[in-house]
């Protein structure tokens, strides 16, 4: 097993998994308020594809993944992320199957500042690259992230993934052009 996904305590059932303090579960409608308050902040949309999240476009987002299930070729899935001991929202993870390639996937993750700080992050990115290698049989995976977002590319690595590629002004975070990273 490699150790980039190694999550100690994974449980996996159906479309969710559990790590030790962690939940990966599809998204509730109750969800939406939270997932727009840090969605919203401006400091998690710096290094995002968006900006101005709005109750709106969380509310867009969280019905279209009604239905879907993670791991459809071409398909972006959203897991919520929530606390197992209280429930609270405290982020949420990206999966997108390659329609080109099956056997790989980009991932991404998003934590509400209120959460940030505490090991959540790479113990979740951790059980996401276990279920896409474990349960998915997934290949590799990839992720990109904005050059500047330091703290991203350290999560990256602290995973086990590598940077592969520096790329320039190749994509647009907060509607300005960036450098990226991408690792594998």
């Amino acid at each position: 097993m490699p150790l980039a996904w190694q999550a100690g305590s994974l449980s996996i059932s159906g479309s969710f998994f559990e790590t030790r303090r962690l939940r990966a579960r599809p998204f509730h409608d109750a969800d939406v308020e939270a997932f727009v308050a840090y969605r919203g902040d401006p400091d998690v949309a710096r290094y995002q594809s968006w900006s101005d999240f709005t109750l709106a476009e969380g509310r867009a987002l969280v019905e279209s993944m009604q239905g879907l299930r993670p791991g459809v070729p071409g398909q972006w899935y959203q897991f919520a992320l929530e606390e197992r001991a209280d429930t609270a929202l405290v982020g949420d993870l990206a999966l997108k199957v390659s329609a080109d390639e099956p056997r790989e996937a980009e991932v991404g993750f998003t934590l509400a500042p209120a959460h940030q700080g505490k090991g959540y992050a790479t113990e979740a990115l951790r059980g996401l690259l276990g279920y896409a290698f474990g349960t998915l049989g997934l290949h590799r995976t990839i992720a990109v992230t904005d050059a500047l977002n330091l703290p991203a590319a350290a999560l990256l690595e602290r995973v086990g993934m590598r940077r592969e590629a520096h790329f320039h002004e190749n994509v647009f975070f907060s509607e300005e052009a960036a450098n990226s990273g991408l690792y594998g």
